[in-house]
């Protein structure tokens, strides 16, 4: 059953007056659901978008359980690795504008990465490129977390042997946060700040940070794993998400996030690089984005992947991601956040929960359930649609 509860259209068009609620699909809903009430999740927040409308967003269970408190469509999740795409956007912003390109060396922006080499000894045969630290080709291994300065975090990693020669091998890696800090140092500005001025700010994406503040702080969803009875859950704490100001952001996977503000981050993706008449990208930009740039390099989370400039892409769905087209393009993030595009059917999927030590969330169930039924309830609105027309 399909249920609709006000109109999307302005929503999905940015206007700020007269904002009506976009619809809620019951059946979406109950699919998602049957997973909170399983002890899977505590709660979710779910968009479905087609044709640039949200015609989606619902939201079950709870935000906090202790406390008693609803989950609402406005709940604020750490997206952890969803950032990624995000901090690839600002790298291809910056490519646009001729300051970089993405088969600069590293060392050309940070001397620290001359001269790296292999746990055996061995030099690298080349220099490591933009475009490998944005693949996870680059041979840098290691934890994505840290805790003090980008700046230092940088040059920590720099000083880690790599695990591979560059482009020999995909393992995913804090790459991208190397990529984050060459933001800094080539447009002079803190990362945060960038990400601020030249996508949120035009994004009206005014919800997404990497420090929230007291508000968001209150209105963001706790993060769970499983306690020691079967559907019972804990709260956990994480690293990810401890908000210390001293800690410099996290580009691999520091933002806190709402469905809403990434929905106008992909829509503007899908759009090729546009949001409301104005260009923020080149569809060339956005073409090399969601575009293979791995050759044949086997990926990891699920198979039929493959990864272009900070997304993950959809070479052959299969399995979790069989409903999906062939070039759809997301990324999954620790606490089990999904948000996809595809481009194919101009469908936007976005899946916000919150949870931790429950397997590899990108081949979750709930992720398949809920692209499952949102996949099926956009047939009956197309069905429904056609009808209307005939008439």
């Amino acid at each position: 059953m399909i249920v609709a509860l006000g109109s999307g259209d302005a929503l999905a068009q940015g206007k700020a007056s007269k904002w009506q609620p976009p619809p809620s699909i019951e059946s979406i809903n109950q699919a998602v659901n049957e997973y909170v009430k399983a002890g899977q999740a505590s709660g979710a927040v779910t968009l479905v978008a087609r044709n640039g409308k949200v015609v989606h967003l619902g939201a079950v269970g709870k935000r906090d359980i202790e406390a008693d408190q609803k989950m609402q469509r406005w709940t604020r999740f750490a997206i952890a690795s969803m950032t990624k795409p995000i901090t690839a956007t600002a790298v291809m912003m910056l490519q646009d504008e001729g300051k970089l390109s993405l088969d600069d060396p590293l060392e050309k922006y940070l001397p620290e990465f001359k001269d790296v080499r292999l746990r055996d000894g061995e030099p690298a045969r080349r220099p490591i490129t933009l475009r490998d630290a944005l693949t996870h080709t680059s041979g840098i291994v290691g934890d994505q977390v840290f805790r003090g300065s980008l700046e230092d975090h940088v040059k920590e990693v720099a000083g880690r042997p790599l695990g591979f020669q560059p482009g020999e091998k995909w393992q995913y890696s804090p790459g991208v946060s190397v990529a984050g800090r060459v933001v800094e140092v080539v447009s002079g500005q803190p990362f945060e700040t960038f990400l601020q001025q030249r996508i949120f700010k035009p994004l009206r994406m005014d919800q997404t940070s990497f420090q929230p503040d007291e508000k968001g702080i209150n209105n963001l969803a706790v993060i769970y794993q499983p306690g020691e009875k079967e559907g019972d859950l804990v709260a956990a704490g994480n690293r990810i998400s401890t908000f210390a100001s001293e800690d410099g952001p996290n580009p691999s996977g520091g933002l806190v996030s709402t469905a809403i503000n990434l929905f106008r981050f992909y829509q503007m993706i899908l759009d090729g690089g546009e949001f409301r008449g104005k260009r923020m990208l080149s569809k060339e930009a956005v073409e090399q984005m969601v575009s293979s740039q791995i050759g044949d390099l086997e990926t990891g989370f699920t198979p039929g992947n493959t990864w272009g400039i900070g997304w993950c892409l959809v070479k052959q769905p299969q399995g979790v991601s069989g409903m999906l087209s062939e070039g759809t393009y997301g990324h999954g993030g620790a606490f089990g956040t999904q948000g996809w595009v595809d481009p194919k059917t101009k469908c936007i999927y976005i899946l916000l929960i919150q949870r931790t030590n429950m397997g590899n969330s990108d081949a979750s169930e709930i992720r398949r359930a809920f692209q499952q039924a949102s996949v099926d309830a956009l047939s009956i609105l197309n069905a429904n649609a056609d009808t209307t027309s005939d008439q």
